[in-house]
């Protein structure tokens, strides 16, 4: 039985949404359009994002038009669900440090340092290695890039496999670290204890007692960042293509 805290929902499911690519386009902001279906939608089920980026980054852009990102989703699940919140209130946190140990971490970060270094791209900005307090996201270009000098490097991506490459050495270097490498958004790959994948927001909603979770999300191929809860056995796994084909989906499923 779903909690009193959704009873006024007339369909006790709920939907979870990646970010990029699937709410809005990669480090952009959602349309006015979507949020209006997302609002319709959460008329009839429980909705939350399940995002890899942190919660001030997703905030800009599901915050728009006057709208407020931890109000407008039942769930907040930002760094995998590592930063969570239900309803406005806080759930509690994990950090990746604290369980990886300071020397691990350094060893690694080192070690990526000094592969990006070497590698031989046509354009390179800064901030290469993001700390979070779920993971560490890892960027050859650099997360400082514009929108057109990311929408080149995933093009440039696509033929060379800058980023699958690297996540391949990362396997094999760092093989006895119990992390997972996933590949996400235009730009960057993703480091986590094996576990702390997007299948970690849902230990916050396994006792609401949901009919059915889905999910929607653009990197559901093995090695993206949301294969795993796409594959869930917990979940109905949603691929979609755009915002566009989420909001098509959505419609079909929701608000026909």
């Amino acid at each position: 039985m779903v909690s009193s805290t959704f009873a006024d929902r007339p369909i006790k499911k709920l939907v979870l949404f990646d970010v990029d690519g699937t709410l809005s386009p990669a480090r952009q902001a959602a349309s006015a359009e979507m949020l209006q279906v997302l609002s319709e939608v959460r008329k009839k089920v429980v909705i939350g994002f399940v995002g890899g980026s942190d919660l001030k980054k997703i905030e800009e852009q599901l915050s728009v038009l006057g709208h407020t990102a931890k109000d407008d989703f039942d769930y907040a699940f930002a760094e995998n669900g590592l930063t969570a919140y239900k309803m406005g209130k806080e759930l509690s946190s994990q950090s990746f440090i604290g369980w990886l140990g300071e020397e691990k971490y350094k060893k690694m970060v080192n070690f990526i340092l000094h592969y990006l270094a070497d590698i031989d791209i046509p354009v390179k900005r800064g901030t290469f290695i993001e700390h979070r307090n779920g993971m560490m996201n890892v960027s050859p270009i650099g997360r400082n890039a514009t929108i057109e000098e990311r929408h080149a490097f995933n093009a440039f991506d696509k033929v060379h496999k800058i980023r699958a490459t690297f996540v391949k050495v990362l396997e094999e270097k760092f093989a006895d670290y119990g992390l997972t490498f996933a590949i996400g958004g235009e730009i960057s790959f993703d480091v986590f204890p094996c576990g702390w994948d997007k299948t970690y927001a849902l230990r916050h909603v396994e006792d609401e007692g949901f009919e059915e979770i889905h999910f929607f999300g653009d990197k559901t191929y093995k090695g993206g960042n949301d294969y795993e809860i796409y594959t869930d056995p917990r979940t109905i796994g949603h691929s979609v293509t755009s915002p566009a084909d989420t909001m098509k989906e959505l419609r079909e499923l929701f608000l026909s």
